[in-house]
């Protein structure tokens, strides 16, 4: 049985052919999910892609939380279904309070394109099982306001609970505790600022290296 992976398309949103097209890599099913339809349509996963989901107005993901679909995402989370939220998708998921912290300007304010290399810190989360913990990945980063910041005890919390899943290698964007992804208490929803559906093959992208992100969540839904 092949596993259903839904992608949200907002208005604004950039990067919703690119996951679609990382999900039918892995062999899953890519399903488009449209952010005024709550309708999930049976998937078993939910992508929360990259963009500007209404055209970051009042602040990046503060609109698209209320969406539709959002109020269907948030209840399916809490049931235990896998989300990964990239880049405004992980503004978004924070904002929809299912992960902790909030992505501000990035230090010095500017944007930033480049591919980073990724420390793997968390390896039990429904996202990053396929990794050894430790490994470092090249995955593009594409962003304006990927600065993660909390308070000291919510990131104290994350580090004690092994809640961070990714940290950036050179924090050039000045995240705290150089954090580029953090997970669910549970595991099954994360978030990250980079973009691992742009790195699906060494010929179009840095690395093939995000592939693994797309397999873990496969494993998840065969194994739940």
């Amino acid at each position: 049985m092949t596993t259903k992976v839904g992608v949200i398309t907002f208005p604004g949103t950039l990067d919703d052919v690119d996951a679609e097209r990382a999900v039918r890599a892995v062999g899953g099913e890519a399903v488009n999910l449209w952010h005024a339809d709550p309708d999930l349509k049976g998937v078993d996963a939910v992508i929360v892609p990259g963009g500007f989901s209404y055209g970051d107005y009042l602040r990046c993901g503060a609109i698209a939380k209320f969406a539709p679909v959002m109020t269907s995402v948030v209840e399916a989370a809490g049931k235990g279904m896998p989300v990964l939220g990239i880049c405004n998708g992980f503004q978004v998921l924070c904002e929809a309070g299912l992960l902790p912290g909030a992505l501000t300007r990035n230090e010095g304010l500017h944007f930033i394109c480049r591919d980073v290399w990724l420390e793997v810190t968390a390896t039990s989360t429904a996202w990053s099982s396929r990794y050894e913990a430790g490994a470092d990945i090249l995955i593009p980063l594409k962003s304006g306001e990927g600065r993660y910041v909390a308070s000291e005890a919510v990131l104290d919390e994350l580090e004690g609970e092994g809640r961070v899943v990714f940290r950036y290698r050179d924090n050039m964007n000045g995240s705290m505790r150089s954090i580029a992804g953090v997970s669910s208490a549970n595991g099954r929803v994360v978030g990250l600022m980079p973009h691992p559906e742009h790195a699906t093959e060494a010929l179009t992208g840095p690395s093939d290296d995000g592939l693994g992100i797309f397999f873990s969540a496969l494993d998840a839904v065969l194994s739940a």
